[in-house]
């Protein structure tokens, strides 16, 4: 593996024990779906970047060049009491591609950030509507959705990114998520009457809907590996959030931009949200850049919105994004990845052959695989011997990349993906998974 220390030795690392000098695997570039390491080995990169944000490849000079172009002519000024140009444009095109009347954008910088602009923006809506005391934000068990203070505090897991900065913000709730393959209340889909979507009511009338702010959610869900839920919830939670006064927050930083095989992962569901919060594939990760859009419904109670970002809106980003967003359109991005996620998800379901796979599932360039000591049970293997990490620091010994979740493995490559490359990753996760059934003698 690739040393890193020598060159990263300054830089703090993240998540890694800062006491045994990381050996950090260290990148120097990128040129379609694959990267090259500092050793000079190549990787078929299964992860869009590790953080599923690159939608259309590595070394996409166009945006590059619009980048430079952007920042030669204004390359920054404050949003405190201005609008850029470029900010302006942007916010116009990213309008046409919002589901309903969702519209109105504010600028930030990356998916913690959009996610505590759509908190504020549901704090003071109510403000300004005279019910300061409803406040209160639910979310999920399991659910992801940031690491900034109030995006953290909605992590419904106890991750040590979460226990380790408690005392987090008051007034977070939590819910079961929807997780069919591991029902939380032991039932069988469809005979289930959808009892994770109908906790969400009980939960509102119990803390007082006059308390309640919103309930934020992603399409999909990411900690465990794409927990994708059935198709009656969203519709339910629209309609529950509707009788309530509640705001629907819809998490779609990852899913945003065709990783589902649809522009937005809600837009499988039909519903529409009243607040989205997008980053990642809205540059494809050529600089950072995050959103929180809403309808002029929400925002027309505002006298002003109390909230700012100095890099808010920055021209560059903005510039960055709208060339992000035209070859995504341009070449038919999110029809590839519903065509192609639906040829790698067949391909990965025979691996649901092998012993320790509990289930594949997936939904465009999305796909998840559940590792479990036993199939008929589903139990899952003890915390210390979790086979996840195994097998994808396996598959990067064979040339790829891809990124564990719990006890499952993430691929999410770019969506410039052809069928070829999907033939190679099958061939090398199979090879993986065949190789740690061995390790563990089964």
């Amino acid at each position: 593996m690739a040393s890193g220390k020598r060159l990263t030795r300054h830089v703090v690392p993240h998540n890694t024990n800062l006491a045994e000098e990381p050996d950090l695997w260290t990148l120097v570039e990128g040129r379609g779906l694959r990267v090259t390491d500092s050793t000079g080995r190549t990787y078929l990169d299964l992860a869009a970047g590790g953080t599923r944000a690159n939608a259309v490849g590595w070394g996409r000079e166009e945006i590059a060049e619009a980048m430079y172009d952007q920042a030669k002519k204004l390359h920054y000024f404050t949003p405190a009491d201005s609008h850029n140009a470029a900010a302006v444009k942007f916010a116009a095109i990213l309008s046409e591609l919002m589901p309903g009347d969702l519209s109105m954008a504010f600028f930030v910088c990356d998916g913690s950030e959009a996610v505590e602009t759509a908190f504020k923006l549901a704090k003071q809506y109510n403000y300004y509507r005279g019910l300061p005391r409803k406040y209160k934000i639910i979310s999920r068990r399991d659910a992801y959705h940031g690491t900034t203070m109030g995006a953290l505090s909605a992590m419904g897991a106890n991750h040590p990114l979460r226990r380790v900065m408690d005392p987090l913000v008051p007034g977070y709730l939590f819910v079961e998520r929807p997780y069919c393959y591991r029902c939380p209340y032991g039932k069988d889909y469809p005979n289930c009457d959808i009892d994770c979507a109908q906790v969400l009511e009980k939960l509102i009338l119990d803390e007082g809907p006059e308390q309640v702010a919103a309930f934020i959610a992603e399409p999909i869900m990411q900690m465990g590996g794409c927990v994708i839920p059935p198709p009656e919830y969203f519709p339910m939670i629209r309609e529950i959030c509707e009788k309530h006064d509640v705001l629907l927050i819809d998490d779609e930083v990852i899913t945003g931009f065709g990783r589902t095989g649809k522009m937005f992962g809600i837009e499988h569901f039909g519903v529409v949200p009243d607040i989205m919060v997008m980053a990642k594939q809205l540059t494809s990760g050529y600089v950072p850049m995050g959103a929180a859009v809403t309808k002029p419904s929400v925002i027309g109670e505002f006298p002003v919105f109390r909230h700012i970002h100095t890099y808010g809106g920055h021209p560059v980003a903005c510039r960055a994004a709208a060339v992000n967003l035209e070859i995504i359109k341009r070449e038919g991005l999110v029809e590839n990845a519903r065509e192609m996620g639906e040829y790698f998800l067949d391909g990965l379901k025979e691996l649901e052959r092998h012993p320790i796979v509990g289930e594949v599932r997936g939904i465009g360039l999305w796909l998840g695989i559940e590792f479990v000591q036993d199939k008929k049970t589903k139990a899952r293997f003890p915390e210390d011997n979790n086979p996840a990490l195994r097998i994808v620091k396996r598959i990067r010994e064979k040339g790829a990349f891809c990124r564990p979740s719990m006890q499952s493995i993430e691929i999410a490559p770019a969506l410039i993906i052809t069928r070829s490359d999907i033939d190679e990753a099958v061939k090398i996760i199979e090879e993986a998974i065949v190789e740690e059934v061995q390790f563990l003698g089964m």
